[in-house]
């Protein structure tokens, strides 16, 4: 049975992580990056970090009885969403580190910072349109375990019967 209050709670420290490391590579990108390993690496690193546990929440959320509430397979497909824009403001800062790196190894390549300054802009907004979404599903997911007036009304969502249940198709918004 799958804790929704837990994951909840999980979705809600996804959106200040993912500020404070969009804010960690808008602060590289304005630097020189005269030392794009030191500096980058540390972000690149925990963004990847933030990336697996978001996949692994995803996954979780996917084998559990959330895809078959109200709301949970559209919610769930904006988190994958999500994870794949964590994923790749990851290897945006891998690309930060060797494009500020390739002047030891290519004579003609650029030896100024603004390549790698515009993989960790790239990186930044990937993580802040991440954010944005990790808010959102995690303040509608709170709202529906609020909107709950007892526990037994989450109980038929943890019933084999209820995890078998195929999603309802989810309505296309066209915006």
């Amino acid at each position: 049975m799958v804790n929704l209050t837990e994951h909840t709670r999980l979705l809600g420290e996804v959106y200040p992580a993912l500020q404070e490391l969009s804010a960690e590579a808008r602060r590289i990108q304005k630097g020189e990056i005269a030392k794009p390993v030191r500096e980058i690496a540390p972000l690149s690193l925990r963004v990847h970090e933030l990336a697996v546990q978001c996949t692994r929440q995803v996954h979780e959320l996917s084998v559990s009885p959330y895809p078959a509430m109200d709301g949970g397979a559209e919610s769930l497909a904006h988190l994958a969403g999500a994870c794949a824009q964590i994923s790749l403001a990851a290897t945006l800062c891998n690309l930060a580190i060797h494009h500020r790196t390739e002047i030891y190894l290519y004579e003609d390549a650029d030896p100024t910072p603004a390549t790698s300054a515009d993989q960790l802009r790239r990186a930044s907004d990937e993580m802040q349109r991440a954010a944005t979404t990790y808010r959102a599903v995690a303040q509608q997911l709170s709202r529906r375990l609020a909107s709950l007036t007892t526990p037994a009304e989450v109980l038929p969502l943890s019933t084999p019967q209820a995890q078998t249940k195929p999603p309802a198709p989810a309505a296309r918004r066209h915006t």
